[in-house]
């Protein structure tokens, strides 16, 4: 795999790879191509490297004697940024990097698969950063992002859609979508919104009062 990147004044965003299970090269050359900044954690830096990828930060706690100095020489210029607080995950860390560094977009591979208490985590905290940074959790089956009050896209019919409450989300009110919803209320664990489709080629609307709600384009 080729090293990133093509980017045009840092306008396009941010990628960090996390350690849960791999994504396909091809989503992963496609997303590298236009990220003005790579960052990786800590515990996923020797699979990145097998893969050939260039990295801008390696960030993480190093801990359990993991020598980050290591790494330095083979990707030169690449920065260390030594994350040790116990009370965040390395990618709330990594999130955190980037608002400092005032990068309002990022997408993040890798985030999902493996153990389900961190997938679980990693999607709910699209939500917890939701005014400081926009964020988009990809994998090779879908791509997952917090939708604004009012939400419009050009769907081609049949595209699985999912709406996803995290907590509870109200007001929701859809247009094109195979299963429509009129002023309704879903509420995780209880009632969501998955498995939808687009009804007919066009735009899809999806409006919502309160709460919320994430998107998940799925591809089966």
């Amino acid at each position: 795999m080729s090293s990133h990147h093509i980017v045009r004044d840092d306008q396009e965003p941010a990628l960090i790879i996390a350690n849960g299970a791999a994504c396909s090269k091809e989503l992963l050359g496609q997303l590298l191509e236009w990220s003005p900044i790579v960052i990786v954690l800590d515990s996923a830096i020797e699979r990145v490297l097998e893969l050939g990828i260039k990295v801008d930060v390696l960030l993480g706690d190093f801990d359990n004697g993991f020598d980050p100095h290591l790494y330095a020489a083979q990707q030169y210029p690449m920065k260390i940024v030594h994350t040790p607080d116990q009370d965040k995950t390395d990618l709330e860390k990594a999130f955190d990097y980037l608002i400092t560094n005032a990068i309002p977009a990022v997408n993040v591979v890798w985030a999902t698969g493996k153990r389900a208490d961190h997938t679980i985590t990693n999607l709910t905290n699209i939500v917890r950063f939701r005014n400081l940074l926009k964020i988009v959790i990809l994998d090779d089956h879908s791509k997952i992002f917090q939708l604004p009050p009012t939400f419009r896209k050009w769907y081609p019919k049949g595209s699985p859609i999912s709406l996803i409450p995290v907590g509870v989300a109200s007001g929701i009110t859809t247009a094109n979508l195979k299963y429509p919803l009129d002023n309704e209320t879903l509420t995780i664990g209880y009632r969501t919104g998955s498995s939808n489709e687009a009804l007919e080629d066009g735009i899809v609307t999806i409006t919502h009062t309160s709460g919320d709600l994430l998107l998940m384009e799925c591809f089966d």
